[in-house]
């Protein structure tokens, strides 16, 4: 990306750990593991529901594994 700072995969984690460590970054990462890892879908939604669902699940996860490398 072009003009991009933090390409070191690294930076990029230790980036994350710093945005994530305040009390603000810990209340957004916990809004955001509420509203996508713990919330579920009726038996009925449909395929596109169950795979938007994934979708954002896959990213809280993917931002609390930079996290967690960025603390490091």
């Amino acid at each position: 990306m072009a003009g991009d700072e933090a390409t070191d995969p690294r930076d990029v984690e230790r980036a994350f750990a710093r945005c994530f460590a305040g009390p603000d970054g810990r209340r957004v990462l916990a809004h955001l593991r509420r509203t996508t890892l713990e919330r579920t879908l009726a038996p009925d939604a449909s395929e596109a529901a169950l795979r938007h669902m994934e979708g954002q699940r896959a990213l809280v996860l993917r931002i609390a594994a930079l996290i967690e490398r960025g603390r490091v």
